[in-house]
């Protein structure tokens, strides 16, 4: 009955993963494609498909310029398809290409200038930045944020504050060089370092540089979920007052969008590069199966949630497309750098090992998120439950 309990429950909440996790990779993907559909038909770029998801058309349509926009049954990505393309993946058909007469060259994308290839390849991320940017912009505008001022009303003991000499009035005024406006702010970046931080606070009047490492420990959120934070040790308690949420005006809200990708962006960099070098765990990275479970666990809390999710995947997309692995974005990006130094385009020999290569590391790359998920969903211990 146990088990008949479980999939039941299973059954009735897919619907609230699958929701939401379809409209925040859609949104995420559509834009992404968007940039590169948009530049390309800027530089004359004859695009034959614009799709939603992979596999077989669910349904579709044939704009004025034959462009065939359509959405597919498997809805994990999307591709932008030019003329000219072998794949999905802008793999050119170098057979056909080299049957095409001159002078019906000049709307393939493989026959353009190097500059204009380059735009259209990088435009995909940049799409996703801008997308983030505009969405932290409409929060900041609409929405509001909240703002407590960044003094320390408590220090637990034995913490790293403790220990690095934190006092219960100090204010923090910047984090290594940086300005802090807010506690949150001063939270969010503690939360996302491992390393020694260089403080300077105002204690009664006088400036006191701290150093202090914070300490990474397992928390688990409110829907279960076990997350590595670095805490510090230090509280701010609400109802000492000077909270507020804050609107911004347009355009200081667009400044504070780009700054809020600007620093989803280096943080996700620092995480990956501490897995590099040993200083973070991998366990972190999820799938396509974590994505929907914090997609649905998100849009729980409302709208507005599930709208920033949206953001920062869009910001942690562009960034993997900028890798430099063939196959990605930032593999074609690669190949025109070496174009543009050697003066003509690598072999296709060369090319197509290159292809090959990235295609394994993106898959290994999944394997191992996908692995990180069902660890998280304990498919596993259920299993294991099962046949015990």
């Amino acid at each position: 009955m146990d088990f008949l309990t479980d999939i039941g429950g299973f059954g009735g909440s897919l619907g609230s993963y699958v929701i939401p996790f379809l409209f925040v990779l859609t949104v995420v993907v559509f834009f992404h494609e968007l940039g590169h559909f948009l530049v390309a038909r800027w530089c004359g770029v004859k695009v034959d498909t614009f799709s939603i998801g992979f596999g077989r058309e669910i349904f579709g349509w044939n704009d004025r310029h034959s462009t065939r926009w359509k959405v597919s049954w498997i809805p994990l990505g999307g591709y932008v398809k030019f003329a000219g393309d072998e794949n999905a993946a802008s793999v050119p058909d170098r057979e056909r290409l080299a049957l095409i007469p001159t002078e019906d060259r000049k709307d393939l994308f493989h026959f353009k200038p190097l500059r204009q290839r380059a735009a259209i390849v990088a435009a995909g991320p940049i799409a996703n930045f801008i997308l983030a940017t505009v969405i932290f912009a409409g929060i900041f505008a609409f929405v509001g944020r909240s703002v407590a001022t960044p003094v320390v009303d408590d220090v637990m003991p034995g913490s790293p504050a403790a220990a690095a000499g934190f006092a219960v009035g100090d204010r923090i005024v910047s984090i290594d060089g940086s300005p802090v406006a807010s506690f949150e702010e001063m939270q969010r970046i503690v939360a996302t370092s491992s390393s020694e931080l260089r403080f300077l606070v105002d204690r009664r009047g006088i400036e006191v540089s701290i150093q202090a490492t914070p300490e990474i420990q397992e928390v688990v959120d409110s829907f279960g979920n076990v997350h590595r934070v670095a805490r510090l040790g230090i509280q701010r308690h609400g109802e000492t007052g000077n909270i507020e949420i804050v609107r911004s005006d347009p355009v200081r809200a667009l400044w504070l969008g780009a700054k809020e990708t600007w620093f989803v962006a280096e943080r996700t960099l620092n995480y990956l590069g501490g897995i590099v070098t040993g200083r973070e765990s991998a366990d972190q990275l999820r799938g396509v199966l974590g994505i929907a479970q914090v997609s649905g666990q998100v849009a729980t809390i409302g709208f507005m949630a599930l709208l920033t999710m949206v953001a920062v995947l869009s910001v942690s997309i562009g960034l993997l497309n900028l890798f430099p692995v063939p196959l990605l974005d930032g593999g074609h990006l690669l190949y025109y750098a070496v174009e543009a130094v050697r003066g003509r385009p690598l072999g296709e020999q060369a090319q197509e090992y290159g292809f090959r290569i990235g295609l394994a590391l993106v898959m290994m790359l999944m394997i191992f998120a996908t692995w990180n998920d069902l660890v998280h969903l304990q498919v596993f211990s259920f299993l294991t439950g099962l046949l015990s």
